[in-house]
C-alpha cells in the first residue's frame, strides 16, 4: 500500500485545564508574569477537555481530512491514553499499523487556559523512546513524509533523507527545538534534500544564525542551503514563503474567536503541504515551482491555522476539504510576491 503522507514525529494526549488564575509580574520569565498559585491548597478550574496532541498526529488529523490516505508513525505507552490515542486517530481515518508500544506511559500534556494564552506542563513519557533504528521504510512509502522528530530520533534524519531519496519520497520538516540546538550542524548539511521547511521566525534566527530583523539575508541563506520551499511563520502576523525564485508574504485569516493556539504552527505546515498535494507540486521540475500552486498552498494553511485557533485543542477545528472549498471567507487573501535577491 502506497500512502499519500505518513506524518513522523510525537503524539500526546492532551488535557486543557481553563483556569482563572491570579496574574502576577514575574521578569524571569519571557513574558514578564506568572500566575500565583497557592501550594498545599485544592484549586478548582472552570473547564476540562481532553483531545489529541502532538505534531505527528496534529498532522495525520489535517491530511485525513483534506481526503488524503493517511498513516502515522510514532510512539505510545501501552496504557489507556494510547488506547484513546489510537481511537480518535482511526475515527478520523488514520491508519494507525505504524504506531509502536512503549513500556512507557503515552505522553502527556496539561495545558492552562487563561484569556487565550496557554501555559504547557509537558510529560514526554514514551515519544522519548521514538526511534528510526530498524525501520522498513518500504512500509512506510508514500508520496510524502511529514516530519518532525522528537527526543534523540533526530540524529537519524540523514537515514531518513536516505531512506525518502531511494523511495522517490517528498519530506517536509518541522525541526524540533533539539534538532535545531544539538542537531544544527547536521540539519544544515540535510537542507539539501528537504522538499518543505517551516519554522518560524526565532526558529529561523536559530538556523542561520542571522536575525530574523535581516530578514532578506535569513532567506538568502535558506535558499542557497535547500532547493525546496521555505516557510517562516510570524504568528498573527502571517508568513513569508520562498520558493528559491519567488518571496511571498501573506498575512492571516482573522480567526471569529480565539480560543486556543495550541497547534496553529502544525495546522500551517500541513495545510501547506495539503495543497502542494491537491496542486500536485513537488517543485522539483527543473527546481521550478508554479507561483500559484504556492499561493494555494498559502491560502489553505493559512485557513487551516485560523480555524484551529477557533476551537480548543490542536486538531478539533482543522478543516475538512469541503470545508475549506465552500467557505466564502477562504476564497482569497492578499499575497505579495516579489522575486528573491538570489
Amino acid at each position: 500500500m502506497r500512502f499519500d503522507v505518513v506524518t513522523i514525529g510525537s503524539t500526546t494526549r492532551d488535557a486543557f485545564f481553563k483556569t482563572n488564575f491570579k496574574v502576577v509580574r514575574y521578569p524571569k520569565t519571557p513574558t514578564g508574569k506568572a500566575y500565583l498559585i497557592p501550594l498545599g491548597e485544592k484549586i478548582g478550574v472552570e473547564e476540562v477537555y481532553f483531545t489529541l496532541g502532538g505534531n505527528a498526529a496534529n498532522a495525520s488529523v489535517t491530511f485525513a481530512r483534506q481526503g488524503y490516505k493517511t498513516a502515522v508513525f510514532t510512539k505510545v505507552g501501552n496504557d489507556v491514553a494510547g488506547g484513546e490515542v489510537r481511537r480518535r486517530l482511526k475515527k478520523e481515518g488514520i491508519e494507525t499499523k505504524f504506531i509502536a508500544a512503549s513500556g512507557l506511559p503515552t505522553a502527556y500534556s496539561v495545558l492552562l487556559l487563561q484569556n487565550g494564552e496557554r501555559t504547557i506542563l509537558s510529560y514526554h513519557g514514551a515519544i522519548d523512546e521514538f526511534s528510526l533504528k530498524n525501520v522498513d521504510w518500504k512500509k512506510l512509502k508514500a508520496r510524502w513524509w511529514y516530519v518532525s522528530l522528537p527526543g534523540e530520533s533526530y540524529k537519524l534524519l540523514s537515514k531518513l533523507l536516505a531512506a525518502a531519496k531511494r523511495q522517490k519520497v517528498s519530506v517536509a520538516l518541522n525541526p524540533s527545538f533539539k534538532h535545531l540546538s544539538e542537531g544544527r550542524r547536521e540539519l544544515i548539511r540535510s537542507l539539501k534534500d528537504i522538499s518543505f521547511l517551516v519554522v518560524n521566525e526565532g526558529e529561523a534566527a536559530e538556523l542561520t544564525g542571522i536575525s530574523f530583523k535581516k530578514e532578506a539575508a535569513v532567506f538568502k541563506k535558506l535558499d542557497a542551503l535547500t532547493p525546496g520551499i521555505v516557510a517562516v511563520t510570524s504568528g498573527p502576523k502571517g508568513v513569508t514563503v520562498s520558493d528559491g525564485r519567488f518571496i511571498y508574504k501573506a498575512g492571516t485569516f482573522k480567526e471569529k474567536k480565539l480560543v486556543d493556539r495550541t497547534g496553529a504552527g502544525d495546522a500551517f505546515g500541513s495545510g501547506f503541504v495539503a495543497g502542494l498535494l491537491r496542486k500536485n507540486e513537488t517543485c522539483k521540475v527543473k527546481g521550478v515551482c508554479n507561483t500559484k500552486n504556492i499561493e494555494y498552498a498559502i491560502r489553505l494553511a493559512s485557513a487551516n491555522a485560523a480555524a484551529a485557533v477557533e476551537k480548543l485543542g490542536a486538531t478539533e477545528g482543522l478543516l475538512t476539504k469541503r470545508d475549506f472549498d465552500v467557505s466564502p471567507r477562504f476564497k482569497s487573501m492578499k499575497i505579495l510576491k516579489k522575486k528573491t535577491a538570489i
